[in-house]
């Protein structure tokens, strides 16, 4: 077996961007450990990860072979009746095989396959040493790292993401000879760029970690991540609060610096008056700042920044970091105090004038008829009719504000606190505010019945408009993200609960749009509203699969097209417990066996069935189990307690079973065929009540 020997490289270079640099060093190892795969090299990978710091992607494998395993080759060659001829003697053909091969022909080997003898060439070569191979593995996975622009500098032909400065190649103990961006390989590498300006020599690959932290570099991300969640969360328990720290600003601090250390930072208390979403996206997209919170998750006047040194003067630098922010807080505080003196409602002049979209007209047409639907779903969910109109009229005046001209990620959430300071009530005021929820894949939905009436009127007017307007997505293009709004809005009225007609909205939200975009007389007036039904239930396909919910689940309740999304959801739940019965499977491979027969059927089906002509004892056993089992289930249906339907139903599979046992469905006398026919719908109806129970048969 081949020695085994750790492996480390490292690429030097200038600071590389912060969110590409993950990718960079996945790529990077990925590219080093598939080239040595590949050519057969063996490799212990432990626990090996990429590591990187903002200057520099490292691949640091405890175990690699110093040369690949013996390579055995089998080349095949031309059959017995071309490659000899009748004397046995070798033909041009098997003479130009042996020359190619470096042999004389008798010294070829033969196999057989299916269509005869041939000649064949095997060989065994040693393996080549890995200390070979690897400058053109390290050019191969250089070359296939997603760099979009590589940088040139000097006067190269070459680039990469930025200029390089250092290479270090070990294998063991010792250097592998290349050359590779124009720089060659040695065990040098180094280590802070202000800590510990110098050269850090490393002995052996295993000393890479442990040498880099003497010089002041973590090059381990994961070890970065710890020590600033640690230095972050003390810090703010210093200042009496509790650190806001999202993942990606958290992602962002850890590939910008080499060795982090806080800093704890103040700013002036009058700022606090601002919208605290302001001052922390200032904070955080800005500056990778970790704002302080209170115990009731209120922004403090503390932050902390992280630096990329030990500074002997940490108030220095926190001043630094304080003037910084001041003039953008200076900005959202002037933008603030102007728009208190405008009025949220005297916004809502601007709106006129803005075009929403060329065939729906203005953003005021907009919330027009986004209050007209609030207003109708409001009394179906218990809401009131006047509050859902107000907080629709008001929702999209800030988007003429001058915070959220700065910042536009506080739409709603400025519509909130102008319609607070202007003596709005708390429902509408939080409405403005919850009507963009979810904001994101993942986000919560509205929690207020008044927002969440909001957020489903102002997707729908969305969804009916787009449509209507010939705006549906294609391909990756979804100019008005009517996928998204498809997808918040089903998620809302389930999460809701509300048991609201689809259909009937999608109806109501389409007679409002202006009269240049309703159905043309050349298009069917029902086909826009199936069609945009559709598109909504398709979108709780993936939904639904996050959810561990299977595909002929989601199918067999979409067979329905259940008007309720609410209703919609209940099926799904209730297929899911049918699913796990015993008798599930015989009952829906019965099910899909009748609807073949149904299909197949001649003529008319009685709509019910004649006593008198069941003629076999199967048949009249299940009759009067279907008759009962309906009987049963009615109220439950009426009710829409479907898994007590189902569960109901279940108890039907042995008069089922024996039916299809002992009864020919089609038989000769028509009069019998057709009662039989009418027997096997009015159970298949009922079967399929709930869902096409049919879909879980495999």
């Amino acid at each position: 077996m081949s020695t085994m020997q750790p492996l480390l490289i490292e690429l030097g270079t200038e600071e590389l961007p912060v969110k590409a640099l993950p990718g960079l060093a996945q790529a990077f190892f990925d590219g080093v450990v598939d080239g040595l795969t590949k050519r057969g090299v063996t490799i212990e990978r432990g626990d090996a990860k990429p590591l990187s710091t903002p200057r520099r992607l490292a691949v640091l494998l405890p175990g690699v072979a110093v040369e690949q395993p013996e390579q055995h080759s089998e080349v095949l060659g031309p059959y017995l009746n071309i490659a000899l001829d009748a004397e046995g003697q070798p033909t041009k053909a098997l003479q130009g095989f042996a020359a190619k091969a470096g042999i004389e022909w008798t010294a070829l080997e033969r196999t057989t396959d299916a269509k005869g003898e041939r000649f064949v060439h095997r060989s065994t070569t040693p393996g080549a040493r890995t200390a070979t191979l690897l400058p053109e593995i390290l050019r191969e996975a250089i070359a296939a790292m997603p760099i979009p622009k590589p940088m040139r500098w000097g006067s190269h032909t070459y680039g990469f993401a930025r200029p390089v400065h250092w290479l270090v190649l070990l294998h063991g103990p010792d250097i592998i000879e290349a050359e590779v961006l124009g720089l060659k390989a040695d065990r040098m590498s180094r280590g802070h760029r202000f800590m510990h300006d110098k050269t850090v020599w490393l002995s052996a690959p295993e000393d890479y970690v442990a040498s880099l932290q003497a010089a002041y570099v973590l090059v381990d991300a994961d070890a970065r991540r710890t020590r600033i969640v640690e230095q972050v969360n003390a810090a703010a328990a210093q200042a009496g609060g509790q650190a806001r720290i999202t993942p990606d600003n958290l992602e962002q601090v850890v590939n910008l610096v080499e060795w982090p250390a806080p800093v704890l930072c103040s700013f002036e208390r009058e700022f606090l008056a601002v919208p605290q979403e302001a001052l922390i996206e200032t904070m955080e997209i800005n500056q990778k700042f970790f704002p302080v919170l209170d115990a009731g998750g209120k922004l403090t006047e503390k932050f902390i920044g992280i630096a990329n040194i030990e500074s002997k003067d940490v108030a220095e630098v926190a001043k630094g970091y304080e003037r910084v922010i001041r003039p953008r807080f200076s900005d959202a505080k002037f933008f603030f105090d102007e728009d208190l003196k405008q009025g949220l409602e005297a916004m809502g002049d601007g709106l006129k004038t803005v075009t929403y979209q060329a065939k729906l007209g203005s953003v005021a047409d907009k919330v027009a008829r986004v209050a007209a639907l609030a207003e109708a779903i409001a009394p179906q969910v218990g809401v009131d009719p006047v509050l859902a109109k107000r907080a629709a009229v008001l929702a999209k005046n800030d988007l003429q504000s001058r915070m959220v001209n700065e910042f536009p990620e506080l739409q709603g959430i400025a519509g909130r606190h102008y319609a607070v300071v202007g003596g709005e009530s708390p429902e509408v005021a939080l409405a403005i505010d919850e009507a963009y929820q979810p904001r994101f894949g993942g986000d919560d939905i509205a929690l207020s019945p008044l927002g969440k009436v909001l957020a489903i009127a102002e997707r729908l007017d969305t969804l009916a408009g787009g449509f209507a307007a010939g705006l549906k997505p294609t391909g990756n293009k979804d100019p008005f993200a009517l996928r998204r709004n498809a997808l918040g809005l089903a998620r809302t009225v389930i999460e809701s609960g509300f048991d609201l007609d689809l259909r009937a909205l999608i109806g109501t939200a389409l007679a409002g749009l202006p009269a240049g975009v309703q159905p043309s007389a050349e298009r069917k007036t029902d086909a826009l509203p199936q069609e945009l039904y559709d598109f909504i239930i398709d979108r709780l396909r993936g939904y639904y699969a996050d959810k561990g919910v299977p595909a002929t689940h989601f199918n067999a309740v979409a067979e329905l097209k259940p008007a309720s999304l609410y209703d919609f959801d209940r099926r799904i739940d209730a297929i899911g417990t049918f699913a796990a019965l015993p008798e599930a499977e015989a009952l829906a491979a019965a099910n899909k066996r009748i609807r073949n027969i149904l299909r197949k059927a001649e003529g008319a089906i009685p709509g019910m069935i004649d006593p008198a002509l069941l003629a076999e004892q199967a048949e009249s056993e299940l009759a009067e189990a279907v008759e009962a089992a309906i009987d049963d289930s009615n109220a439950s249906l009426h009710q829409k307690d479907y898994v007590s339907v189902l569960n109901r139903l279940a108890r039907l599979r042995p008069q089922v079973d024996a039916f299809f046992d002992a009864v020919m469905v089609n038989a000769e006398d028509p009069a019998l065929r057709a009662n039989r026919l009418a027997l096997l719908k009015r159970l298949g109806d009922r079967l399929g009540s709930v869902a096409a129970i049919e879909h879980l048969s495999n």
